[in-house]
Order: C-alpha cells, then sequence, then structure tokens
C-alpha cells in the first residue's frame, strides 16, 4: 500500500495521454545543456528507483507521468516546427542544430526567405532561437547543407547571421564593401548553388553605406578606386529630386537600393548557371535593405 495517502488514486490533468510503458516518465536529457537553476522551490524525493521525484512538491500524484510528457510533447513540437516552418533552419532538437541536406532540400525558395524573415523579426524584438553554437559547430563539421546564398557589404553593423538569427551553415555570405559583384563573387555563388544545393541568391545593401558615399564623392584610394568604380552606374541609375550628395543620407540609401537592384541583374546576365538554375525555379535571387537604424531587413517583393 506504498504512496496511500500520497495522491494515490488522484487523477492528471494529463493523465489521459496513452503511456502503458511509462517510456515518457523522464524528461529527455540533453548532453551539452548546461544546468539551470529551477524558479521554483523544489524539495527532492528519491524514489526506489534512484532518482530524484519533484511530482509530490508540485501538487502531483506519484503515479502521474505528466512531467516527462510535458517535456516530450515541448521536445516534439520543437522538432515538428523545424518542419512546418516555426525554425526552418533548425533540424530536430533531439538530434543536432545543424541544418541538414534532407531538410535544407524540403524548403522551397519562398520558405527559406521567409525564414530569413521571420529572423529579423525576432532579432528586431530583441529575441533569439534557442540554440547551441557548440553542437551546430559539431554537427556541421562533416558535411555544409547551406540554404541560401548572401552577397553583402564587410560594413561590422550588417552582419546577416546575427541580424536574421541564423545559426553555422545555414548560410554562405559573400561580403565586400558595397556589395558588389566581380568573377570571384559569381563564381562562389555558382559553387555554393549548383553544388552545395543552396536555393536562394539574396544582395542585401543597407543604408548609410561607406562605400556609396565614397562612390558618390568620387574618392580614391588604390585597390579601393576600382571598387568604387562598380557603384557609379547605380549613382547614374538613380532618380532622386533631391541634393545628390554624400551628405544627403536619403540620396544615399537611394543609391544604395538601386545598387542591390542593379547586382541583381548584374547576376543574372553575367552568370549563366545561376540564370538557368532560377529559370528552372531551383533557385530565387532577390534583394534587400538592411536599416543600421531600426535593425530591420526590407526584402524587395
Amino acid at each position: 500500500m506504498a504512496g496511500k495517502g500520497r495522491g494515490l488514486g488522484r487523477k492528471c490533468p494529463l493523465s489521459d495521454i496513452d503511456d502503458p510503458q511509462n517510456i515518457l516518465r523522464s524528461p529527455l536529457l540533453d548532453p551539452f545543456q548546461e544546468a539551470k537553476v529551477p524558479d521554483y522551490d523544489v524539495v527532492p524525493i528519491v524514489g526506489s528507483e534512484g532518482r530524484s521525484d519533484m511530482r509530490p512538491k508540485l501538487g502531483h500524484p506519484l503515479e502521474c507521468n505528466c512531467l516527462g510528457r510535458r517535456n516530450f510533447l515541448k521536445l516534439t513540437a520543437g522538432a515538428m516546427a523545424g518542419l512546418t516552418g516555426g525554425g526552418l533552419f533548425l533540424a530536430d532538437q533531439a538530434r543536432a542544430d545543424a541544418l541538414s541536406k534532407e531538410l535544407r532540400d524540403k524548403l522551397t525558395p519562398d520558405q527559406i526567405i521567409q525564414t530569413m524573415k521571420k529572423g529579423n523579426k525576432r532579432f528586431r524584438a530583441g529575441e533569439r532561437k534557442d540554440r547551441n553554437y557548440l553542437r551546430e559547430q559539431k554537427a556541421s563539421a562533416k558535411g555544409q547543407y547551406p540554404a541560401a546564398v548572401l552577397l553583402t557589404c564587410i560594413d561590422s553593423r550588417a552582419p546577416a547571421e546575427v541580424i536574421m538569427d541564423l545559426g553555422i551553415g545555414d548560410i554562405f555570405n559573400c561580403r565586400v564593401a558595397g556589395n558588389v559583384r566581380n568573377a570571384d563573387i559569381l563564381g562562389s555563388m555558382e559553387f555554393a548553388c549548383k553544388l552545395a544545393g543552396a536555393k536562394v541568391v539574396l544582395v542585401m545593401g543597407h543604408t548609410a553605406c561607406g562605400a556609396i558615399k565614397g562612390a558618390i564623392d568620387n574618392a580614391e584610394l588604390g585597390n579601393l578606386t576600382g571598387l568604387l568604380a562598380k557603384i557609379k552606374p547605380a549613382i547614374d541609375a538613380t532618380t532622386y529630386a533631391g541634393e545628390h550628395s554624400a551628405k544627403n543620407y536619403a540620396f544615399v540609401d537611394a543609391v544604395a537600393r538601386k545598387n542591390v537592384e542593379m547586382t541583381v541583374a548584374g547576376i543574372r546576365q553575367e552568370s549563366s548557371v545561376l540564370a538557368e538554375l532560377e529559370a528552372k525555379g531551383a533557385v530565387k535571387m532577390a534583394g534587400a535593405m538592411y536599416n543600421l537604424e531600426t535593425g530591420a531587413v526590407e526584402f524587395f517583393d
């Protein structure tokens, strides 16, 4: 009659979940997760199996398995979210946090872009995915399956992986001042998409870009002169009624936007490999602008 008077016969609200073999009795443990201090008062009760049992302290009968079930259901929900859009770049949390080939291949280009949008929304809210970089590093060490390749500026305030809450192995990121293209960049993108399987090509500029301002001011400095020359066609193509000056940030941002648009068009024109993949629907090309002031990424639809 052990347990008599200690909740025997009391029905737990979650007891309708069928678990005849008690396989859900204990929560699954993550060997990489550091121990956390509980936010409630726990008085451990060690049962005959040598395990600490906090069910009586929390008001649950001893025969109740709901605590294990709750952990299992949370874990299952997290894994399903990774497959249905809640965190498309995350593999099953129970196994590893790196993007797998199987998961990446199930994603459409539009789903990948939507994931980046959701990641930026979390960033703007001061939130981020609960990820473990050590696990991502270990899981991706023997292979990488990025979902996208980005061409972004080297500006230290615009790291794509951070502002879109992405992890190790999620994207390729080509970074160069002014997010300009050249043969090396195109070759890298062709590798990313044709050989490695990335499905999105995203060119992202940003506000208050120093390279754009330098091009407007006709700055000259060693090899930088040739780089800035690649931006000048965007200056000429920008329609703007106000002052055409590097001191006018509205004009600078208008040129940066036009530079992104022309770079995307140039990638299509200069890379038959990527253009063919896009024509088949295997790859989607897009542009975006990151606002340094607001933290928002605007995708060009």
